[in-house]
């Protein structure tokens, strides 16, 4: 004698069984529009505020690039196709938080700290 479950519940099952499961990988948000090739940052999390875009054109590779005095952000996508470390110092000092991100696409929503400088690497 089997145990059978209802078309519903057992369609329901076959689909999360079926789909597939990438480990820390999702689906870029809705928000926080960015151009391939651009670095954003909002100033305030959940890409809100006002949002600050850099390309590679703009921006000396491996040098520190503070944000404008006075400015901040808490949110971030790197689409430029290289690391960017984001910091918390204006001047890139590593004794503040400081995190690195991929440039194959990464979205930001939240940074653990105000970001107010970063720095593009080379790879």
């Amino acid at each position: 004698m089997g145990t059978t479950l209802p078309m519903t519940a057992a369609a329901a099952l076959a689909a999360v069984l079926l789909t597939p499961v990438h480990a820390g990988a999702a689906a870029p948000p809705t928000s926080g529009d960015c151009a391939a090739g651009e670095l954003c940052l909002w100033e305030q999390p959940e890409f809100k505020g006002h949002r600050q875009a850099y390309e590679l054109s703009g921006i000396d590779i491996e040098s520190c690039v503070a944000l404008p005095e006075g400015s901040s952000a808490q949110a971030l996508v790197n689409r430029t196709g290289r690391p960017v470390t984001a910091y918390q110092s204006a001047e890139c000092a590593e004794t503040g938080e400081f995190q690195t991100y991929p440039g194959s696409g990464t979205w930001a929503p939240q940074s653990p700290y105000r970001v107010r400088a970063f720095k593009v690497w080379e790879r």
